[in-house]
């Protein structure tokens, strides 16, 4: 069996060179005191991105357990190029370039010219991102529990009546558009269409993902047995839930620095590691060793997805989404294990 470490091995790699090319830039830049500077907060950006992240690599675990191996190996190498360079780099440059009506090569020059008027900008669009991204979590993790195909409940007296309303069409857009409306109340009134719009794109994004994975994916299967396997059409429903974990990181990045090539650095090495963890998941079949750990991550998703919403009211610190997102894992692997246990026990006697 492939040791632990070894999955971790490019993330190792890319640790390595990306804290040498933050302390390098920083050296360069500003000095021995820049170095270290951005040496800290290069590693502090990592950290924070895997802690906002477990619950992505579950996720994506879930979903890629059932792809086929060669679209698992391409989501893998190519999926990990657009979320390193795609939504750590590229995409803020697009934010800013959109929201401040400027072409890209200004928003690059602006990025490194003047990059607290380019926080700024990015600060300003929080509110759009989180309203859009909020709502395309929210409708990952309103489908997993309202499903009535799902027989596992972590907690049955909430997941019971959730799975047994799935039979009422179209229940969880429902509350996803109650939830949206009441936020746009509450959102000051000047800014209340730039939450109601973005919410609603995502929640329309989500619904073209999943009417557009389940038509590639039922075209490219061979057999109807073989219809589950995900293809191209998961592969883009990944990509799309990863961007959405990524937004609030990205945004929320700016409170530490203002530098847009140490962001794309720390949160890159974090993503590397999510990616590793997410195939450790996968190669060890650990959803289905540890019933309940699928149920705290998409538990976490939803308390996320409500955490975005309210952070166009009130500041959330980073910390506490991360936290939040770790005790709920932490939780669901603590009550696989006494699952586990006690099973052993009932087969014993």
């Amino acid at each position: 069996m492939t040791s632990t470490l070894s999955y971790f091995k490019w993330a190792f790699i890319v640790t390595a060179v990306g804290l040498l090319a933050s302390a390098a830039y920083g050296y360069f830049s500003f000095g021995a005191g820049g170095a270290l500077t951005c040496l800290f907060i290069t590693a502090v950006l990592a950290v924070l991105e895997i802690s906002l992240s477990f619950d992505n690599a579950v996720v994506n675990a879930n979903k890629l357990k059932a792809m086929s191996h060669v679209w698992q190996r391409r989501f893998l190498t190519w999926g990990i190029l657009i979320a390193v360079f795609g939504m750590r780099l590229v995409f803020p440059l697009v934010i800013v370039a959109l929201a401040a009506k400027i072409g890209p090569i200004a928003a690059i020059h602006l990025a490194f010219a003047e990059p607290r008027a380019y926080a700024e900008i990015m600060h300003h669009a929080h509110l759009p991102i989180a309203a859009f991204g909020g709502t395309f979590l929210l409708m990952v993790g309103l489908t997993y529990f309202f499903d009535h195909d799902k027989d596992v409940h972590w907690l049955p007296w909430l997941e019971e009546p959730m799975a047994r309303s799935a039979s009422i069409k179209g229940i969880e857009i429902g509350i996803a558009l109650v939830l949206i409306l009441v936020f746009s109340g509450l959102v000051a009134e000047e800014r209340a269409q730039d939450f109601l719009y973005p919410a609603l794109y995502g929640l329309i994004t989500f619904l073209a993902v999943e009417i557009l994975s389940g038509f590639l994916d039922a075209s490219q299967a061979k057999a109807a047995k073989t219809a589950a396997q995900g293809g191209l059409g998961a592969f883009i429903y990944l990509e799309v839930l990863d961007a959405s974990f990524s937004f609030d990181g990205v945004v929320g990045a700016f409170a530490l620095t203002k530098n847009l090539l140490v962001i794309a650095i720390g949160l890159g090495i974090g993503a590397m590691y999510v990616r590793s963890l997410t195939i450790l998941l996968v190669d060890r079949k650990t959803l289905s060793h540890f019933r309940f750990l699928e149920h705290g991550a998409f538990y976490a998703i939803l308390v996320l997805a409500v955490i975005m919403f309210a952070q166009t009211l009130v500041h959330i610190p980073e910390a506490v989404t991360g936290l939040v997102g770790a005790g709920l894992i932490g939780l669901s692997l603590w009550s696989s294990l006494r699952w586990r246990k006690l099973e052993r026990i009932k087969q014993a006697l």
